[in-house]
């Protein structure tokens, strides 16, 4: 089998591939919306659930991308190609690449706003509302045509920045140096939180198992929650892969990116659930709890020590933003590799085009939501149908045949020999890996598929 790119640059650290990936893992999705599936499927309940299809489920679909990238050392787009020439596989590869670059586009719209709201927490733009006032600052902000996109504009600029800079300088760097950042703004913001008069209520509901709430829909949503929490099947953590050394393993890496991604989700939980039960708030859906809810919370529950609540805001907003961005860099690495690899284009060259051609999408989807939000595609303004149409269909698509290659097409030689090291660690989970891979996942993935779309009772 030919190796392609042995000059290939790779991580100079374990701990760099690492939090790396685990960056490209922790995103917003960790930050809001695990909390609030959390919330509305029974609590703790929905967290052991989860944490079951985590282990059972992500982690062997995240291995099989390690597998992939490292064995392949070419960029998504062309790991297939190099695995299994002169096949169908290589669309897969497209297909990851296109996914990535369809949520970098539309994604990088939402962590746009999280700027904004640093901005408004930083000039005291939060205080004296009323919880009202907060509902009609969002709406007038993103629908407003402008003003979302000049932080769309900087936060894909502050992206194309880094991955530039390559992958040791830029995307090695940033990540050791934001994911700690992170973890500390993540730890400080429990503590204020748990420190509130109710707090304990926020901690119960969270904590506590309601397994009355538990139904089929709970196992389904959890494992729609596990894979898009773990970034599967956008062809970032294959990407990622194909620049370990010999000396990572797989199995090790994908443990800690799986325990540093539910980390970051409970213990958003524990910042979002004691503040909101602190001022009598529920905890609501979607974006409408991080820029209409929070701002609110914030202003409310630390209304005793103003000063508290003017630094616990501005520190949330620029977690959600780190959150945001160590994503949006390795969605942008997925598109960059694979021109580079591809059309041998220099790094830079490739980085420009993925940078225009995502902001093309992301000011379409940020003036779908204001100016434009009349053009729809089966009744979702443009927007929302890339969310709908990446989310829903391509990334379970793209995970599923992932586990389907690695587990079935894939020479067993290369698939034992990359989760052993090549016969250097003990594999005694190997058998079990290699079942889920070819079984558990894929026919899990298709209930989650089938569920998502609606076509389950």
């Amino acid at each position: 089998m030919k190796q392609h790119h042995n000059e290939r640059v790779n991580f100079g650290s374990r701990l760099g591939a690492i939090l790396a990936a685990a960056g490209s893992a922790v995103g917003l999705g960790n930050i809001w919306r695990f909390p609030y599936e959390t919330g509305n499927h029974g609590g703790a309940a929905f967290i052991l659930i989860y944490l079951g299809c985590v282990f059972i489920f992500g982690l062997p679909i995240m291995m099989a991308e390690f597998t992939i990238g490292r064995r392949s050392k070419a960029s998504t787009g062309g790991a297939y190609e190099v695995l299994a020439p002169g096949t169908c596989w290589k669309w897969v590869g497209y297909l990851g690449v296109l996914t990535g670059f369809l949520i970098l586009g539309y994604y990088t719209v939402v962590a746009g706003w999280t700027l904004e709201y640093i901005f408004q927490a930083a000039t005291l733009g939060f205080s004296e509302k009323t919880p009202d006032d907060f509902v009609v600052m969002f709406q007038h902000f993103s629908q407003n045509p402008l003003r979302p996109l000049l932080w769309l504009f900087i936060f894909m600029f502050a992206t194309h920045f880094i991955v530039v800079r390559g992958v040791k300088e830029g995307i090695e760097k940033s990540s050791k140096i934001m994911m700690p950042v992170l973890f500390v703004l993540v730890l400080l913001l429990c503590v204020c939180s748990l420190t509130l008069p109710g707090a304990e209520k926020g901690v119960e509901f969270l904590l506590k198992p309601d397994f009355s709430k538990v139904t089929a829909d709970v196992f389904l949503g959890a494992m729609g929650q596990a894979f898009f929490s773990l970034s599967l099947g956008m062809g970032c953590l294959s990407t990622y892969a194909s620049y370990f050394g010999k000396e990572t393993r797989l199995g090790h890496t994908a443990m800690s990116v799986g325990l540093i991604d539910t980390c970051v989700a409970v213990l958003a939980g524990l910042i979002i659930f004691p503040a909101a039960f602190a001022v009598g708030i529920q905890p609501d859906a979607g974006p409408s709890l991080i820029f209409i809810t929070l701002p609110n919370v914030f202003q409310q529950a630390f209304s005793g020590i103003p000063v508290l609540g003017y630094v616990c805001s501005i520190a949330f907003y620029v977690l959600l933003a780190l959150a945001a961005l160590t994503s949006t860099i390795s969605l942008h690495e997925v598109s960059t590799a694979f021109l580079h690899e591809k059309f041998h284009f220099t790094r830079t060259r490739a980085a420009w085009i993925v940078t225009v051609g995502a902001l093309v999408i992301g000011v379409v989807s940020s003036l779908a939501l204001g100016e434009w939000s009349a053009y729809t595609i089966g009744g979702m303004n443009i927007f929302d149908a890339i969310d709908y149409l990446t989310a829903k269909i391509m990334l379970p698509v793209s995970g599923m045949f992932a586990a389907i290659f690695v587990g079935w097409v894939l020479d067993r030689s290369i698939v034992r020999g990359e989760a052993t090291n090549y016969g250097t660690l003990k594999s005694s989970y190997y058998p079990l890996y290699l079942f889920i891979l070819k079984f558990v996942a894929p026919i899990g993935i298709v209930l989650i598929f089938v569920n998502e779309l609606g076509l389950l009772g």
